[in-house]
């Protein structure tokens, strides 16, 4: 019947294409939540916090994947671009019966790569407590150009046999995959929680540039953060205590994070109120002050 949408091709098409694009938009998605909230992690352990205080949605996490992926994104685009030129180069050479060379290059981009690979593996060995930033990269690229070493070495063969190889190629092109994409998935969380360490540490240094907060509350809240000076105003019956020097780092979760005036890694602290109506929070231009 020309009712039944699974009989109309457009609702089939529109199926179809969903089961495409569905799970790689799902692990794509799982993957952005996962490099937030890694970067988010780092950084409120190098303040002294945990991630959950800071109630963070999806949505956020996402929003703060992004700059950890955006340099490897780009490079990864730079690398695979000059490689596609390197490779119709050296495919040219060969259909003009360049062979011999291009073999014997073949086998040295072979041996670089794995010696590459190797030695990084080595390194991640020694050292197995210590984050060594860009080494997954570094191993990822060692096992393509391994990889494209052994694929050059083929084409360039007078005769390669392709008799019982297709299921083994097909087999060898997916491990390779596998590897390559969990040492990107590796180095890529070491970047974003490397970047994370590093937005905690900068606070140090443009702690000034963040906005000054203002606290008034009907309550004593007794905080007693370096720099932060508390008065008393109002009546006896309706008094009102002002907290001032500090500065607002982030409003999230029903809370708010305000750093101490000089906030340190070593020193400062990190004072976290709830968004309550008894309470009144003024912000202001940092060069206002």
């Amino acid at each position: 019947m020309s009712g039944d949408p699974e009989a109309d091709p457009r609702w089939k098409r529109a199926v179809d294409m969903l089961a495409v694009i569905g799970p790689p938009l799902t692990i794509a998605t799982a993957l952005l939540v996962y490099f937030g909230w890694a970067r988010t992690d780092a950084q409120a352990k190098a303040m002294g916090l945990d991630v959950s205080l800071f109630g963070f949605t999806v949505q956020d996490f996402v929003l703060r994947s992004i700059p950890s992926l955006f340099i490897p994104l780009v490079w990864l685009l730079i690398v695979a671009a000059v490689w596609l030129s390197v490779d119709r180069f050296l495919a040219g050479r060969l259909n003009a019966g360049r062979g011999a060379g291009i073999r014997r290059l073949a086998a040295v981009i072979l041996f670089a790569g794995l010696a590459c690979a190797a030695a990084m593996w080595l390194v991640v060995i020694l050292q197995p407590a210590r984050t060594v930033l860009f080494v997954p990269y570094i191993m990822a690229g060692g096992v393509l150009l391994a990889a494209w070493g052994l694929s050059l070495w083929r084409r360039s063969a007078e005769a390669p046999a392709r008799s019982l190889a297709t299921l083994s190629r097909g087999s060898e092109k997916t491990l390779i995959f596998c590897l390559v994409t969990l040492l990107l998935f590796w180095g890529t969380s070491d970047y974003a929680q490397a970047l994370g360490r590093g937005l905690a540490l900068s606070y140090e240094q443009r702690s000034a540039l963040l906005p000054t907060a203002v606290v008034y509350s009907k309550d004593r809240l007794g905080i007693s953060a370096p720099n932060v000076t508390e008065r008393s105003s109002g009546t006896a019956e309706h008094p009102v205590y002002q907290y001032s020097g500090l500065r607002l780092l982030v409003v999230s979760g029903g809370r708010i994070f305000l750093l101490n005036e000089g906030w340190t890694l070593r020193s400062g602290k990190v004072v976290v109120l709830r968004d309550d109506p008894g309470m009144r929070v003024e912000y202001g231009n940092p060069e206002s002050k």
